[in-house]
């Protein structure tokens, strides 16, 4: 009886009024409607863990298995859900780290270009292959001038055979109309057709030549000054990462110091071997485009000759066995198809 008294004194509280007074003790009944009250309004069991040993019996401190099983599952879910939040953080400090890189490379091209461009940094320098593809780049300039001259030619080339196909029409039709000039109009239809029908030949070798010299052009000398662009944008990286060491070399040696220059010895390598294996890149592709360009230009330009030379001497055979000799075919007399140039 005694230990049931004081287990309930101990969990009694002891009202204060305003004024530091105690208030006077309830009694034992109202003391259970309290602790009834509060295990109603309480937490609920099958979310929390609760462990009971107050007055009122070992049942109160018995929790059934359905929350057991509930928290189980709970921890589970839990747990997936914390994986699939690990997974999202390390993809977001992945990308930060790649923006993080990018910008501080980023930073050194950009120190470097303004050091070049106002005469305070040093850059590398190969004067053999910058003469080189100094030439590529005056080589295609006077191409691309070839390339929109010779399309010119071609259009208006091109409109003059139509004016010759539509007045040898009209000559035609003027010789069947007038009787006392049949001969006359005849002679200068037949002449007419003849000349558009080499002009279509000629049209044929032209086509072909503008064709070779675009792809030589936009396509072989694009894919070598790519390259080449890659390659100085290396060699901008090498310089930045290398005045970067030199800097570091000149400072303080502490152990901070020492970490920071070994990592940028790290990037100086990784700098240089890009830049090597790039300026290798441009050295090989210079020399196969040169190659290329003497093999193209020189059966072009043969072409050329030949198709302009048999065209204007009236040598309808010789400018038919220029075409042959190219492997040039030409489009159908019936083919109503608009050609690349027309739709240009």
């Amino acid at each position: 009886m005694t230990d049931s008294i004081m287990s309930k004194a101990a969990t009694m509280e002891i009202p204060i009024n305003s004024n530091g007074d105690t208030g006077t003790l309830p009694e034992d009944d109202s003391l259970e409607q309290d602790l009834q009250q509060v295990m109603v309004s309480g937490p609920n069991l099958n979310e929390t863990s609760i462990v009971s040993g107050g007055y009122g019996g070992t049942a109160e401190g018995i929790i059934p298995t359905s929350s057991i099983k509930g928290s189980s599952m709970h921890h589970s879910s839990s747990s997936s859900s914390m994986a699939a939040d690990e997974a999202t953080r390390g993809v977001a400090v992945e990308k930060l780290e790649t923006v993080k890189k990018w910008g501080l490379n980023t930073y050194k091209c950009t120190k470097q270009m303004i050091s070049e461009r106002f005469g305070r940094g040093s850059r590398t320098v190969d004067m053999e292959l910058e003469a080189q593809i100094e030439v590529l780049r005056d080589t295609k300039r006077k191409y691309e001038s070839v390339l929109r001259l010779a399309r010119a030619l071609t259009n208006h080339f091109y409109n003059m055979v139509q004016t010759q196909h539509a007045l040898g029409d009209t000559f035609a039709d003027l010789s069947q109309k007038s009787p006392e000039l049949r001969d006359e109009f005849g002679y200068n239809a037949e002449t007419q057709k003849l000349l558009c029908k080499n002009g279509e030949t000629l049209l044929g070798a032209i086509n072909f030549f503008v064709s070779s010299i675009n792809t030589l052009v936009n396509k072989t000398m694009e894919d070598t000054l790519m390259t080449i662009k890659m390659y100085e944008g290396a060699r901008l990286e090498f310089d930045a990462y290398r005045a970067d060491l030199e800097e570091l070399s000149l400072g303080p040696r502490d152990a901070v110091a020492m970490a920071r220059i070994d990592a940028a010895q790290q990037q100086y390598q990784i700098q240089k071997d890009k830049y090597e294996r790039l300026r290798s890149d441009v050295i090989i592709k210079l020399k196969f485009l040169e190659e290329n360009k003497v093999k193209v230009m020189h059966k072009q330009l043969l072409l050329f000759h030949n198709a302009i030379s048999a065209y204007f001497a009236g040598n309808q055979q010789q400018l038919e066995q220029t075409l042959k000799q190219f492997n040039i075919k030409l489009k159908p007399p019936g083919d109503d198809k608009p050609s690349w140039l027309e739709e240009q």
